[in-house]
């Protein structure tokens, strides 16, 4: 009897899973809904009935149930980076002219839509959904794999042929569809509308009921494949086995994806998207354009923000006027004060938008801004509302210009302007309270000390009572100075008092990163750590030996003298030095320095190692791996398929 019940079920899993998979990818109906629904029913009464054959991917799973009170943390094995922007034709020939001089060969491309939905990355087991992860800031995400599993174009259990692990990304969308008529229930329900699908998709997937989840009927695109192995040699390819392993990706057949050989065929595919996008049943901002061969793409590799073999393509904004009611002025954490727009709301982009950028003294002067003027606004990118110009037609007669401030509006100091700059900034770092907080938000954030339970609230609660006035003000808390204040629990004081004390295991070039010196990001910081070893001997360089570090130009050299130089920063670093965070490089061990001083160029494919594990071995031997091939470079890798290096 048992052995039947078993059997049942994994053929009903089997049948049930076939028409998902034909009715959410291939739009085929192979049975109805009636019929589906007592087939499903059926098998979740058996699967209540033996618990001990329950499955995490069955298709029961798809209608949703689990309460998340909170979503883990997970790192990525491979960073999500986000895509540099262009909006020419221009740039988009200067992307592979830069790709060109790398790869010393002319490259294919693959054209992509870009879904204007929110990011996913899922990763599979034996054909079994492992975890779905969002892209977070890029090396975190939350696990959000409950609600995955109710999304239908999401498969739980593989088909074909497929690799043992992996981890594939896409783009889950709301359907115009199914947020119309999500909209439409809302209003009989006399509920607010929500405004447009993309922010409704990404508070969707992180509610913590997944039957909820399941009822709203998302949908996910997967187009980017992730292994520790090349699994294929093109971009373009990956898309056919992609459909063969049961996924919803981009096909050719709807012209959702294309390779071309020139930016003409680029910007064919782009010109027929930007005309045919509002007879799409999703949204799309823009095209993704990548470089085709998987091998070229390992071999440029990125930056620390964006991949080098794509880019994205942005469509023209959408542009509406509205009045300008007044202007205020905002200060960052670095000082720099950002003149903030305050608009009559407008609809724009599926968001009311009631304020803008103006950026700098210099924008808006060049607007010739004057308050109460109708103004035109589009979002930058799609993302950020600026003011593009000024409908003088409409202007009055009484109407007076907009003058840039002189003197900090938080501290009232006055303002500077450094030569060939356009930023106008206030210097009391030490005592303008938008700068203390800003700095200190910097310094606990993620790839910086990454003090968790630190964020913008916790800041100002605590600089509000005078416990913090600088980050290392965060050494000397105590777990009875957080207990009397307000909305901070017990249990979250002990964990916070223990993640600050955690943070001090965190290595040289993060705390560096975290001082927030101006001009020293992420990349910066680890190359001033690996030149000068320690905080000591970069505290004491001279302008001459910051410029020999490589990448390091005068802008950056001036910026860490003047913060090194001022006496109440020296004090904050003495502090934390006392507090015992690292600020000596601690040096991995190295196998030998055969190749110390070495340039070394790796391309091609390899079957022993891949490229990656090469390229670790050269670093740990003392070499130093670069992208292209010039009369600096020492050695040449070779593997197959190399191209014309």
């Amino acid at each position: 009897m048992t052995n039947k019940v078993k059997n049942r079920i994994i053929q009903l899993r089997k049948d049930l899973s076939e028409y998902n998979y034909q009715y959410y990818v291939q739009n085929q109906s192979l049975i109805s809904d009636y019929d589906f629904d007592v087939l499903l029913k059926e098998l979740e009464d058996l699967e209540n009935s033996y618990p001990e054959f329950s499955d995490e991917n069955s298709p029961t799973k798809r209608v949703g149930g689990d309460i998340t009170k909170n979503f883990p943390s997970i790192k990525h094995q491979y960073p999500m980076l986000s895509l540099s922007n262009s909006y020419s034709k221009d740039e988009i020939i200067d992307f592979e002219k830069r790709v060109i001089k790398l790869i010393d060969q002319d490259v294919a491309f693959t054209c992509e839509l870009k879904y204007d939905g929110v990011a996913i990355s899922l990763t599979y087991l034996d054909g079994k959904l492992l975890r779905a992860v969002t892209r977070g800031d890029g090396e975190r995400g939350e696990d959000v794999t409950a609600n995955a599993r109710t999304i239908n174009s999401i498969p739980l259990q593989l088909r074909g042929n497929y690799p043992k692990r992996f981890e594939i990304r896409g783009e889950v969308v709301f359907p115009h569809k199914a947020f119309n008529l999500l909209n439409e229930k809302r209003k009989q329900n006399n509920e607010q509308l929500f405004s447009n699908p993309r922010n409704t998709a990404s508070g969707t997937m992180k509610m913590h009921d997944s039957s909820v989840v399941a009822k709203r009927n998302l949908d996910c695109y997967l187009y980017g494949l992730y292994s520790d192995k090349l699994l294929f040699d093109s971009s373009f390819e990956v898309f056919d086995e992609l459909a063969k392993w049961g996924f919803k990706s981009p096909s050719s057949n709807n012209r959702y994806v294309e390779k071309v050989n020139s930016i003409d065929g680029v910007m064919d595919f782009i010109n027929y998207w930007d005309k045919e996008r509002s007879n799409l049943p999703f949204d799309i901002d823009g095209v993704v354009i990548k470089v085709d061969r998987l091998d070229f793409q390992n071999e440029l590799g990125s930056t620390a923000k964006s991949p080098r073999w794509a880019i994205a393509y942005k469509f023209k904004a959408e542009r509406v006027s509205t009045t300008l009611e007044k202007i205020s002025y905002q200060v960052g954490r670095t000082g720099a004060i950002t003149p903030v727009a305050f608009l009559k709301p407008i609809q724009l982009g599926g968001t009311i938008v009631k304020r803008a950028s103006i950026h700098n003294a210099d924008q808006m002067s060049k607007l010739n801004l004057h308050l109460g003027d109708t103004v035109f606004v589009e979002k930058g990118g799609e993302i950020i509302p600026k003011i593009i110009e000024v409908d003088f037609s409409k202007r009055s007669e009484e109407s007076k210009p907009a003058k840039f401030i002189s003197k900090c509006p938080e501290c009232n100091s006055d303002l500077v302007r450094n030569e060939g700059e356009a930023q106008h900034y206030c210097k009391n770092e030490i005592n303008c309270p938008p700068q203390i907080k800003g700095a200190i938000e910097h310094f606990v954030g993620r790839k910086r000390m990454d003090i968790d339970g630190f964020g913008s609230e916790t800041v100002d609660l605590l600089y509000e009572n005078n416990l913090i006035n600088n980050f290392s003000d965060i050494y000397d808390l105590s777990y009875n100075d957080l207990i009397p204040l307000e909305r901070i629990a017990e249990k979250s004081a002990s964990n916070l008092i223990k993640s600050i004390e955690a943070s001090k295991a965190v290595p040289f070039e993060r705390v560096l990163f975290s001082l927030g010196i101006r001009h020293v990001g992420e990349t910066v910081a680890k190359k001033l750590a690996k030149y000068f070893k320690t905080i000591y001997r970069l505290m004491l360089a001279t302008l001459e030996e910051l410029v020999e570090v490589d990448e390091i130009g005068d802008k950056i050299a001036v910026s860490l003298i003047e913060y090194f130089n001022n006496d109440k920063q020296k004090l904050v670093i003495n502090n934390l030095i006392n507090h015992g965070l690292n600020f000596t490089i601690v040096e991995e061990d190295q196998n030998s320095d055969v190749f110390k001083g070495m340039n070394i160029v790796v391309s091609g494919k390899f079957n022993s190692l891949s490229r990656d594990e090469i390229k670790k071995l050269i670093q740990e031997n003392g070499g130093k791996v670069v992208s292209s091939v010039s009369s600096k470079t020492d050695l040449l890798v070779a593997g197959e398929n190399m191209g014309a290096k």
